[in-house]
């Protein structure tokens, strides 16, 4: 079970934020191509930036707590959902708050 560890705490994360988008109707998940422009190049520098921490042995993954399925670069499966469900969590987040505020 430990080697779901890192999962455990993306789908966490996940459940805490994605209720907002049906109770404050953030509209976050209905911009679809905006919030791709917003995530998706910053997931690309922070992948390449993991990759070349890994590479050059500055930075590792336990396999204990990984599912071990590796990307190219030996990137968990798990590290790249990261940089997509935290940002997506964060914004809405933001636009949450965007929406009480505006009431």
């Amino acid at each position: 079970m430990r080697h779901l560890s890192y999962l455990f705490v993306l789908v966490g994360c996940l459940a805490a934020a994605i209720w907002l988008e049906p109770v404050l109707r953030t509209g976050v998940l209905r911009q679809g191509r905006r919030l791709a422009l917003t995530v998706l190049p910053v997931a690309a520098v922070f992948v390449c930036w993991d990759l070349a921490a890994i590479a050059a042995g500055h930075w590792r993954y336990d396999p204990a707590q990984v599912l071990g399925v590796t990307l190219p670069g030996r990137l968990p499966l798990e590290e790249l959902l990261f940089f997509l469900v935290v940002p997506l969590c964060a914004i809405l987040g933001f636009e949450a708050v965007r929406k009480v505020l505006a009431r």
